[in-house]
């Protein structure tokens, strides 16, 4: 990833370091006051089950609400234009609601404590730990990308030393994650996601203004880069060229199914979140509940992009020394006072703590019980699992600190994360969902699919898109085929090794597979209130209808 330019120093006073130094305070607050509530392992890692719907519900989406998205998903609109709702739209929504009226009821019934810990439930050992080990190692990079994404923008904004920021903001995430535990990581999330709101609520609305509005923007826009440029689906004919690399189908199937479901469904530091609700209704109501918010949030990350490349028509060309990275910082410079402007900068290293502090969080969680207790020190007294839990967080830190510059091989952050996803989210959801809705999956499937896909999205990205066998216009294009390939090569796999494998015994997958019973359905974890807001059903239709309604006026 490149830095920021060097013209982007913001002109912060000693009102915008008040407003940074509160929110600091109050972050470490938070954590001090959740450690009163953190007595067992439990506690530490799923919030001893207990938070409201509403609350597991704002962290959800502020988990995946970081600055790597702020950043990357306004440079994605400054790069392609309005087809960065494709990501919102076709690439959150169906998924998120799918997690919450199918999935998490398999999750929370069974009473699993990670997303890895149902593989080995539907499967065995072997599938597992791999699942497992796969995701703790991803959620470290991820950690990282944050990490380093925040250095660069402080640096540039307000000087400060690149390993300054880094160590400033690991130090603060692992205290109160440390301290707190889970619940200190979703409370602060919930802050976080009202102070990332008060930073780009008045960049886009004062963005819109500086270039005349809507209209004036697009026209701008149209004229500069041409008509599909203001569409979310025109140009996406197979064969036809696009900025974006991608056409319709592998839109719909790469990011639309593969990489959607892939991340919403299995990712645990969003899952994490769903399973720390009080009952079942509020979990399944979790995601739910972000589906709303996450779909007009794309508006406040997709227009300060636009309004970046109408006031520097050339940023991201060789001829700019702007990137597409810069949109924000941008108009941060160019748009706001001192104090707004602190609000801002806030928001911004908020953000990134969020978005750390979830896959730290999750990682935490898998290392712990997923990995030591259950293959390297197992039946210790929870006490010895609630210490190593936070030894582990502050391990995990560190971890991140260094896979951090892995970053910087990559021009974009999001081209970065959507890769990730592509090699380990798409191959978990392969298994889940195969394994979930078909009975005779065998055991010994989980892991060969998890491998199979796995190995196949690494190999068409770095053989056949990186070493030019297959011409794919983009790095975004090659995630979309990569998920692909990867989930086609893992469904092939499981079926294959299905027929030559003994399935799970029938008695064993009771409450594990659709269709089965749970072998002691609890009925008192769903709430008694029937009221319509409540019933998860009508939440998610109305998520979808609300998503495919405000795709009309930007379709073609």
């Amino acid at each position: 990833m490149q830095t920021l330019a060097e013209g982007l120093r913001l002109p912060t006073n000693g009102l915008d370091y008040a407003i940074l130094a509160i929110y600091f305070v109050v972050v470490l607050g938070i954590g001090f006051m959740a450690r009163a509530s953190v007595k067992t392992s439990l506690d530490f890692f799923l919030s001893g089950r207990s938070l409201p719907a509403w609350v597991t519900g704002l962290a959800f989406v502020a988990a995946n609400l970081g600055a790597t998205e702020i950043l990357g998903m306004a440079a994605t609109g400054a790069q392609y234009g309005v087809a960065v709702v494709h990501w919102y739209w076709i690439g959150a929504i169906p998924a998120m609601v799918f997690l919450g009226l199918v999935m998490m009821p398999f999750y929370y019934r069974s009473k699993v404590r990670s997303v890895p810990e149902f593989l080995l439930q539907r499967f065995d050992k072997s599938a597992h730990l791999l699942s497992s080990v796969l995701f703790a190692f991803a959620a470290i990079l991820i950690a990282g990308v944050n990490l380093y994404a925040l250095s660069i923008v402080v640096e540039a904004l307000l000087g400060w030393p690149q390993w300054v920021a880094i160590v400033v903001a690991g130090l603060f995430v692992l205290v109160y994650i440390t301290i707190g535990g889970l619940s200190s990581a979703i409370y602060n999330e919930v802050l976080q996601f009202f102070v990332i709101l008060a930073a780009l609520i008045p960049l886009t609305v004062l963005g819109l203004k500086r270039v005349g509005g809507w209209d004036a923007m697009s026209d701008s826009l149209t004229k500069q880069h041409g008509g599909d440029f203001m569409t979310a689906w025109g140009g996406t004919g197979i064969g036809d060229p696009n900025p974006l690399g991608a056409n319709w189908l592998t839109i719909i199937l790469g990011l639309g199914f593969v990489l959607s479901f892939g991340y919403w469904t299995t990712n645990f530091a969003e899952v994490q979140r769903a399973l720390s609700a009080k009952n079942l209704s509020a979990a399944k109501r979790t995601p739910l509940i972000a589906a709303f918010p996450k779909i007009f949030i794309v508006f406040a990350v997709m227009i300060p992009g636009l309004v970046a490349a109408v006031i520097v028509p050339k940023i991201g060309t060789p001829d700019s020394d702007l990137t597409y990275n810069d949109a924000i910082p941008l108009l941060m410079q160019e748009l706001l006072p001192n104090g707004v402007l602190g609000i801002a900068v806030t928001g911004l290293l908020a953000a990134f703590m969020a978005g750390m502090a979830a896959n730290v969080s999750s990682f935490n969680t898998v290392f712990t019980t997923d990995i030591w207790q259950r293959y390297v020190v197992k039946d210790k007294p929870d006490t010895y699992y609630l210490r190593f839990g936070r030894l582990i967080t502050a391990i995990g830190v560190l971890a991140s600190i260094g896979t951090a510059f892995i970053a910087a091989s990559f021009s974009n952050i999001m081209s970065y994360l959507q890769t990730l996803f592509s090699f380990f989210n798409v191959p978990m959801f392969v298994v889940f969902i195969i394994g979930m809705f078909w009975k005779r999956a065998s055991m010994k499937s989980g892991v060969w699919g998890l491998v199979a896909g796995t190995a196949a999205a690494m190999v068409n990205y770095f053989w056949i898109y990186k070493g030019g066998i297959i011409d794919i216009p983009s790095d975004q294009g090659a995630n979309f085929v990569s998920a692909i390939v990867g989930f086609v090569a893992g469904a092939v796999v499981m079926v294959v090794v299905t027929l030559f494998t003994a399935p799970k015994p029938e008695a064993e997958l009771a409450g594990l597979v659709y269709g089965t019973e749970s072998p002691s359905p609890d009925e008192e974890l769903e709430e008694a209130d029937k009221a319509w807001y409540r019933k998860p059903a009508l939440l998610g239709w109305g998520a979808i209808v609300l998503a495919a309604a405000c795709y009309i006026p930007y379709s073609f």
